[in-house]
Parts: structure tokens; C-alpha cells; sequence
């Protein structure tokens, strides 16, 4: 069976076992996505690009610990950008001088398919910036990335209802705060 026919689950169970060259297929299945979340959190190109390949390497280093009875491989992986992500904010902060203001942000982040202009997204992504960070890790998750509510439950090991709250007060805070901006 080719391994484009695989599921993701099959592929990363191939990978626990040793064949780590198997691995090329999630990384080309996941690693636009990824790298997409990452650049949504820390509006960074450059530390997107680096969290996004410690990830895979984490993948590699902790492939023991994916359950394939437990699961998809989707919430596993995304579980692990986010502590990828949690270790990158905490060693920022270490680095009081590293940290960004929302307005050091002028280089262009937004992807967009040219339905909306340049303006709306770069005060989208401001707005995004405003936001505490949980609430637009929640966002991302679940509007940028497309994860489904009983996804992002697993990865945050809580109720799929806590979750609808959450991302319904994130998406009601960003709207308040995209359209206070003038």
C-alpha cells in the first residue's frame, strides 16, 4: 500500500516502530499547518520556521509516547506544538529584550486569498496580538488550523462545551478589539 494511502495514524505507528523515514510523509502532510499555527502565535517568521522543526524533532525524540489505540495522530501532534510553543514563551521571557510590542510589528504576516485587503488583515493581526495568549491559541486552533472542537478538547484535556465557551469569548474579545482599532 503506497504510503500516500495511509492514514496518518498507520504512518506515525510505522514511525514508534523505527522506521523513521516515514516520517517525511507527516512532515509533508503537517508541516505548512504547523508552521501556519506557529506564525499565528508568535508572529515570527523566523522562530516559526525554528519551533516548526523542533516539533518534528520532538515527533522523533518522543514517538514512543503516540498511542495509536488512543487516537489521532492530529490532536497528538498538535498537543506537542503547543508545549513546542509554551517552552519557546518561557525562554522569551527569560530574554526581557526579545519581547514585541504590537506596534514593532510592520512587516506583512497575513495570507490571504485576496478577499479581504491588506488593511483588514494586518488589523486582524494586531488585534490577534492583543489578545491573551490562551485565547488566541484557541483561535488558531480552531479557525486557522480547522481543528474540531473534540480535537482541541484532547489536546487541552478539557470538556469539548468548555471549549465552545472559550472560543466563543476569544472570537468576542478579537471582534471587540479589531473594531476599537481606528
Amino acid at each position: 500500500m503506497p504510503v500516500a494511502e495511509l492514514s496518518d495514524e498507520k504512518i506515525m505507528l510505522k514511525v514508534k516502530e523505527g522506521n523513521l523515514s516515514e516520517l517525511t510523509e507527516l512532515f509533508d502532510r503537517y508541516h505548512v499547518k504547523l508552521y501556519n499555527f506557529f506564525l499565528k502565535l508568535t508572529f515570527d517568521k523566523a522562530a516559526s520556521d525554528d519551533l516548526t522543526q523542533n516539533l518534528f524533532y520532538r515527533v522523533i525524540k518522543y514517538r514512543q509516547t503516540f498511542k495509536f489505540e488512543e487516537g489521532a495522530f492530529r490532536p497528538w501532534v498538535y498537543q506537542m506544538a503547543r508545549n513546542v510553543h509554551f517552552d519557546f514563551c518561557k525562554e522569551h521571557k527569560k530574554q526581557t529584550g526579545n519581547l514585541k510590542m504590537v506596534d514593532d510589528y510592520k512587516e506583512d504576516i497575513a495570507g490571504g486569498d485576496g478577499e479581504y485587503s491588506e488593511e483588514h488583515l494586518e488589523r486582524l493581526d494586531r488585534a490577534l496580538l492583543q489578545l491573551m495568549p490562551e485565547q488566541r491559541e484557541m483561535i488558531v486552533l480552531s479557525r486557522y488550523q480547522g481543528l474540531k472542537y473534540s480535537e482541541i478538547s484532547r489536546i487541552k484535556d478539557i470538556s469539548v462545551p468548555a471549549i465552545k465557551v472559550q472560543v466563543h469569548r476569544a472570537m468576542k474579545q478579537l471582534r471587540s478589539i479589531y473594531f476599537k482599532q481606528s
